[in-house]
């Protein structure tokens, strides 16, 4: 077994991706010839360039290093990328907190996404994008957003939008994230129901396999917390062989192949489950990394987090079988 890592894990949003960090720490610091670099580099790796430009837009959305882009390089396809990306944080951001904006933000930002589409056909990150604005037509009033499933245990919904990301990428994770996150405010069962039919369908070793662990999370967290507690959820079904199932899966994926935030989610599950060497494994593969959920949403409070995370760390290494949450 490997070495304990650091007591102190590191929280950064490229995770494994080196190249990622620098261009997202040059982006902190006002400086983008890196993320233009990055982007163009990564080229048609269309699932690399929707996490890359997903975590690089969150950075840029809380500066000006954009518009500064801009005033050098007006018509960069990179930025315009990056455009798109954050007028969509924007959009959800202000819906969110309940902005008198939040309605005309919406629609520059759609109207991004459809223009995005327009000039890379081949791209499914505007697709994507389009999904992540699908939750702020909470009536469904939209017609890309009342289309009927393939499969008939599923409501009508963005599937349209779904399958124009998954022609552009199979598999593509954030869009399928997305659909979960949509269901999850529509309707729950239909989420549980979407993540049991597309689960069996991803090939072993694909992230995608650690989907049924966040619909594990989010019934802790709306379940009473006492009763989830004393009945020990992740000692039960369907969320232990959830656990079991995504481990397997992720074992004969390439190494650093899932993102940070999955095998955080699936190291807590296997914990939180008493299988202990195989939570090991996992926190020994993420070593230094991890990332805020779901550690963040099934302590007692958000402050506990670390707390939380570091105790289940040091019981996988020792094989100590306690874990509660």
């Amino acid at each position: 077994m490997n070495a304990v890592p650091p007591a102190r894990p590191v929280y950064h949003p490229a995770g494994f991706d080196d190249a990622l960090r620098t261009a997202v720490d040059d982006l902190r610091a006002g400086r983008w010839l890196s993320t233009q670099r990055l982007l163009a580099a990564t080229g048609q790796d269309w699932g690399r360039r929707t996490s890359r430009t997903q975590v690089l837009a969150l950075v840029a959305a809380r500066s000006t290093v954009l518009a500064d882009w801009g005033r050098e390089d007006p018509v960069n396809p990179e930025l315009a990328i990056l455009r798109t990306r954050v007028a969509v944080e924007h959009a959800l951001t202000a819906a969110e907190a309940g902005s008198p904006e939040a309605g005309r933000l919406e629609q520059a930002a759609r109207e991004s996404c459809w223009a995005a589409a327009d000039a890379v056909p081949s791209d499914p990150v505007p697709w994507v994008c389009l999904l992540a604005l699908a939750v702020l037509d909470r009536p469904r009033a939209r017609p890309e957003h009342q289309k009927r499933s393939s499969d008939p245990m599923l409501p009508p919904g963005p599937w349209g939008l779904l399958d124009e990301a998954q022609r552009r990428d199979p598999g593509n994770r954030e869009a399928h994230h997305r659909m979960v996150r949509y269901w999850q405010q529509v309707s729950r069962p239909a989420a549980a129901d979407f993540v049991n039919v597309v689960v069996p369908r991803v090939p072993a070793g694909s992230a995608l396999a650690a989907l049924p662990l966040y619909l594990s999370v989010e019934h802790y967290r709306n379940e009473p917390r006492r009763n989830a507690v004393v009945l020990r959820q992740w000692l039960r079904e369907p969320h232990f062989s959830r656990a079991q199932r995504a481990y397997e899966s992720w074992s004969v994926s390439a190494p650093g192949s899932w993102p940070v935030a999955d095998l955080s989610y699936l190291a807590h599950a296997l914990w939180a489950s008493a299988q202990m060497d195989a939570a090991a494994e996992v926190f020994a593969a993420l070593g230094q990394f991890a990332s805020r959920a779901p550690w963040s949403l099934v302590a007692d409070s958000p402050g506990k987090a670390e707390d939380l995370l570091l105790t289940a760390r040091q019981q996988s290494f020792a094989g100590r079988a306690t874990a509660l949450a």
